[in-house]
């Protein structure tokens, strides 16, 4: 068993669903940029994957619903978010084991209020190993559950294999997430790695918009519509 298989059964055992790794050397500049020299300093990233539950994605439509909401901040943000945590916790400490650098990046922790954004991005390593390509909602696409996955990352000098190449942006000429958006945060434009995410999403509109479902109940403050609505994800439901 190489390395790449060790540290995949490692991370299936543990509960990731999907897994990769990507060679990060590409997106080098755009890593220094939004994490700084601490995170840029790893040549690739483990990226892991968890499922959410359809069951509950389906209702959002509903999110006013008090135990709609509830369910999803619960089931799939809270709850997913240490699981995966508890994902690259683990794969971590098995590396550094074994002699490597390894560095977790919180699943759902924004490390950055001007720029509303984290120390890394999960997406991005995601993309970067073959699992998905970025929609129009800025989201991970995945042609197995569309968006409807969270992700987490561990950054390392393990020397380990990409696993894949970014894939083709396959949303064409659907703009079913830029129309539901309650406050039009999305621009409609296909994601470019050369242009900055404003070109694609205004990520004040949705903060904002958070921050008033927060002042009027804050368990009622989760959207999750852009998740909801891709067809990539519906499908698949819907087998």
């Amino acid at each position: 068993m190489d390395m790449n298989q060790k540290v995949k059964k490692s991370a299936e055992m543990l509960g990731a669903d999907f897994f990769g790794v990507a060679d990060l050397s590409p997106a080098h500049e755009a890593i220094l940029a939004q994490g700084g020299p601490l995170v840029a300093d790893y040549p690739c990233a483990i990226s892991v994957g968890i499922a959410m539950m359809h069951t509950i994605v389906d209702q959002l439509p509903q999110r006013f619903n008090r135990i709609v909401a509830v369910n999803y901040r619960h089931h799939l943000y809270d709850v997913i978010n240490q699981r995966l945590d508890l994902i690259t916790s683990q794969l971590s400490s098995s590396l550094q084991r074994e002699g490597y650098r390894a560095l977790p990046i919180p699943a759902a922790r924004r490390t950055d209020d001007e720029r509303l954004c984290a120390a890394f991005s999960h997406k991005l390593a995601a993309h970067l190993a073959g699992l998905g390509w970025i929609g129009k909602s800025c989201l991970l696409v995945t042609p197995e559950l569309g968006p409807r996955v969270r992700w987490d990352t561990v950054l390392t000098d393990a020397p380990l294999k990409a696993t894949g190449k970014p894939l083709d942006e396959r949303c064409g000429n659907c703009t079913d997430c830029v129309d539901i958006c309650p406050v039009k945060a999305f621009t409609g434009q296909p994601f470019r790695a050369s242009e900055p995410r404003e070109k694609r999403y205004d990520a004040r509109k949705c903060d904002r918009y958070f921050a008033s479902l927060r002042e009027k109940d804050a368990e009622l403050a989760v959207c999750g519509l852009c998740l909801y609505v891709c067809p990539h994800g519906r499908k698949q439901n819907n087998r």
